[in-house]
């Protein structure tokens, strides 16, 4: 009997003919379905058709578009089982914890926090004889690219504040992971008009084009750092808007009174939500030397009775790497630190033999800072675990790296975690927690891990044209 996970893959699959390519489940190696190849030319008429579109949209006016926001987040949850389990089998992510089912309930809320969130116009003077109004016109169309870990809640990240502004969209996603985004965008059209919101699928030169069309006014775009340097020199010629949320290698120190039972469970899931597949996860923790086998205990205790397995399996809550590339470069740097005579506290044993990309949850001790498992980012269930005995040491280290994404303090002082967190260089600094996000909160990166605001108030400003009215 036809369910209506394959009714959504039959509406997106490509036409018997048309090109298109196998996608494969991660954790079985089983055939999820064919997606489409797109080509330039089908991004071109994409871009027109949301061009044409977008006058229309604007001059709907914001509650006509909230409106739409809304309802494409009810057509969300009503398909969402669906598509918690489409996205599972193509991704890899469980249905189970903070992983498939919590990334669409994710699209569903940040669609509605989109359309809720007020954004009025500012009177910045009027005393008299001068009066100055600011307003956020729309730009025009946004390109959206996105990565294959959070692939269908980044993308949601980037639409649904967009199409909050009047602007429409253009998603390109990740080429590991189309038919969730896809499936996503299917869902969401059911409560738009036509042309607003279009994806194209396909490979690097459709997201190459994207950034450095001249029809498109901005690109959104969340990734690597080394991708997100080719889009700012796409987007030049154009001098395009860019919001880019790039690499992280998050740094977390526990400072020597906090508690190791009352936080270890908090550290695991900052550092292993998703399988560790998250830009913003915690990548490298710094411990206190009187601490550190405490905490070191109370984390292998944690990750011991977390199972990973296939995601469809209602019992686990890690899954595998999402694709072959990814997993290499999690065995590489856990061998290297076998290798350097670091302390593996549990996993760094994958069983092989078995299929789909499974790499085990993975605790490095005894390691030293300019070790490649703790200078690069892994991006996947690793954790090394770095001694130190002076505070400002740790944080030097917390900082050297090009990137600054986020960040975290653990401490029983939240003040003293406070004025620690006021030390270090990322777009947020999380106390006793690690990569919570909220559609309210403003979110962005400090150095090479990219620039632009998303979520709340300043998301929608940052997909926006400011305007001054003066007199």
């Amino acid at each position: 009997m036809e369910t209506l996970e394959t009714s959504l893959l039959d509406s997106i699959s490509p036409a018997e003919g048309a090109p298109g390519r196998e996608i494969l489940d991660p954790a079985t190696g089983e055939v999820v379905g064919r997606a489409p190849e797109h080509t330039l030319e089908d991004l071109e008429s994409a871009i027109e058709a949301a061009a044409a579109a977008q006058p229309a949209w604007a001059a709907a006016g914001h509650e006509a578009r909230c409106a739409a926001l809304l309802a494409a987040a009810d057509a969300v949850e009503a398909r969402a089982e669906e598509l918690a389990r489409l996205l599972s089998r193509e991704q890899g992510k469980p249905l189970n914890g903070p992983n498939a089912r919590f990334e669409v309930g994710s699209c569903a809320a940040w669609l509605r926090a989109a359309a809720t969130t007020p954004l009025e116009a500012e009177t910045v003077v009027d005393d008299g004889e001068t009066r100055a109004v600011l307003h956020y016109r729309p730009i025009g169309v946004v390109g959206a690219i996105g990565p294959w870990n959070w692939p269908m809640m980044i993308t949601v990240w980037q639409i649904a504040p967009a199409l909050r502004m009047g602007n429409t969209a253009v998603v390109k996603p990740s080429k590991n992971t189309p038919l969730s985004v896809l499936a996503l965008i299917e869902v969401i059209n059911s409560a738009l008009p036509e042309g607003v919101l279009r994806a194209v699928s396909g490979d690097r030169t459709i997201g190459a084009r994207l950034a450095e069309h001249p029809a498109v006014g901005k690109v959104m775009f969340t990734g690597s750092t080394e991708a997100g340097k080719a889009i700012i020199r796409s987007s030049a010629d154009t001098i395009k808007r860019l919001t880019l949320e790039l690499g992280g290698n998050d740094a977390g120190i526990v400072l020597p009174d906090a508690d190791p039972q009352t936080i270890a469970e908090g550290i695991f899931w900052g550092a292993f939500i998703n399988t560790g597949q998250t830009c913003a996860a915690l990548k490298r923790l710094y411990v206190h030397e009187d601490l550190y086998e405490d905490i070191c205990a109370a984390l292998t205790e944690v990750a011991q009775a977390m199972p990973m397995g296939v995601g469809l399996d209602e019992a686990n809550v890690l899954g595998p790497l999402q694709n072959r590339a990814q997993y290499d470069v999690v065995a590489n740097l856990v061998q290297a630190a076998k290798d350097s005579g670091a302390r593996i506290l549990t996993g760094g044993n994958p069983d092989e033999s078995q299929p789909g990309f499974f790499y085990p949850a993975t605790l490095v001790a005894d390691i030293d800072n300019d070790n490649p498992l703790v200078a690069e980012e892994q991006f996947g269930p690793a954790l090394p675990i770095v001694r130190y005995s002076d505070l400002d040491d740790a944080i030097d280290k917390a900082n050297a790296l090009e990137v600054g994404l986020g960040a975290s303090v653990w401490s029983s002082d939240p003040e003293s975690a406070r004025e620690v967190a006021a030390r270090l260089q990322a777009g947020t600094v999380w106390i006793n927690r690690h990569g919570v996000v909220d559609p309210r909160v403003p979110f962005g990166g400090h150095k090479q891990s990219g620039y632009g605001l998303e979520f709340g108030v300043e998301g929608l400003k940052h997909v926006a044209v400011p305007q001054v009215i003066n007199g």
